[in-house]
């Protein structure tokens, strides 16, 4: 989906399409791209911290995450607990309902969600990809490219994304061809694997857009697509809603990624793929013979929904160059996870693949997986190596 994106948008700006191609042992890498991470000495990044995992609670299990210091903190705040190893968390839990536990540690700005099953958590309607016209994009020069240079090639993508999902999702855009800047808070880095894997292809830079909005603006100004992946209504007092991007900066392209949709009673709410497995049922689905909820064997909704992202503003980016109207795109992991529920199964057991042929140098002793897909037999690769996190100025190249 993501590299047929790619294509069309190459045929509205050179009237050529590239032939598509792409290895399904690569994606089958690239879906885990951040486990097969390595430093300049060989090992790899852990991927979640000792308080980032299922628990059981009274009445159930409850996933935790606090990854993040914040979130770590936000954790021990609501629960109350003695200590912060992991035994006194566990008998904390132990003790209450999950839901209670969900409720309070929400409620104090952490990350903790109940095990459910299928359905029991109302999933977002629509299609994977959402996208509406967000006004003209009259005067705007479209950049059309040279027939034989990269889709993206001349477009400008602001990254206000963490994590995994819209990383890889604007990661990929940069592999296509597009200037990507990655801005992140001065205050709150980003933890040290994913400062790695999160900004591959990319510029990236530290700014504090709460002290010194005008920049945003600025870079704004000059930008083609702003993704974002914030809970839905955190940045609209910095003027960063779709809405408002649609007024101040028309003609450019909103992608908006979300945990849970930006509608429902959890609409607002924070997120990452392990609670939203749990969440939707995906645990449930997985569980062992216990009845302990399971995991899929990849962070596979960051990133599905990460292409999605990629997808989602590649073909936003063929309207306008086709039509002259801009798009917000619209996009959730519990959409995805939706629809991987939904998804038929063959049957047929998986194939294990060799990811050697897949990874590549990524500059400063670093490896990982290379971008998936071929255009005209050319295969994507990363620019902007080796990777540098918050080190370059928030200006556009």
């Amino acid at each position: 989906m993501c590299l047929e994106a790619a294509a069309d948008l190459a045929e509205a700006r050179t009237g050529h399409r590239p032939a598509v191609s792409l290895d399904t042992g690569h994606v089958a890498a690239a879906v885990r791209a951040e486990a097969l991470l390595r430093d300049p000495e060989g090992r790899g990044i852990d991927g979640f911290a000792p308080l980032s995992r299922l628990w059981p609670a009274a009445d159930g299990w409850v996933r935790t995450h606090a990854n993040y210091p914040w979130h770590r903190a936000a954790l021990l705040t609501a629960l109350e607990a003695e200590s912060a190893d992991v035994e006194s968390v566990a008998e904390t839990i132990a003790g209450m309902p999950a839901l209670m536990v969900e409720r309070l540690v929400y409620e104090a700005g952490g990350l903790a969600v109940a095990a459910r099953k299928p359905g029991e958590l109302p999933a977002p309607n629509g299609p994977l990809v959402r996208a509406t016209p967000l006004g003209t994009a009259t005067g705007r020069p479209e950049g059309t490219g040279a027939r034989g240079s990269l889709p993206a090639a001349g477009i400008r993508v602001l990254d206000l994304t963490r994590v995994i999902a819209g990383p890889v999702g604007t990661r990929m855009l940069a592999a296509l061809g597009a200037d990507v800047l990655r801005i992140d808070h001065p205050a709150r880095p980003e933890l040290p694997g994913l400062a790695v894997d999160g900004v591959l292809g990319k510029a990236s830079a530290l700014l504090d857009a709460g002290e010194d909005p005008a920049t945003l603006h600025r870079l704004l100004d000059g930008a083609d697509v702003l993704v974002t992946g914030y809970r839905p209504g955190a940045l609209r007092r910095l003027g960063l809603d779709a809405d408002q991007i649609a007024e101040r900066h028309p003609g450019t392209v909103v992608v908006t990624l979300s945990a849970w949709g930006t509608g429902g009673p959890w609409g607002a709410r924070r997120g990452f793929d392990s609670l939203v497995q749990v969440a939707t049922g995906i645990g449930w689905l997985t569980r062992d013979a216990s009845g302990r909820p399971g995991a899929l064997p990849c962070q596979l909704l960051d990133h599905a929904t990460g292409y999605l992202v990629a997808a989602g503003a590649l073909a936003a980016l063929a309207e306008r160059a086709r039509n002259g109207v801009a798009a917000h795109v619209e996009v959730s992991l519990a959409r995805t996870a939706a629809w991987l529920i939904g998804a038929p199964l063959d049957g047929t057991p998986p194939v294990e693949t060799p990811v050697a042929p897949h990874l590549v140098p990524l500059g400063n002793g670093w490896t990982g997986v290379a971008p998936p897909g071929a255009l005209d037999g050319v295969p994507l690769s990363w620019p902007r190596l080796p990777p540098s996190y918050g080190t370059a100025p928030a200006a556009w190249s």
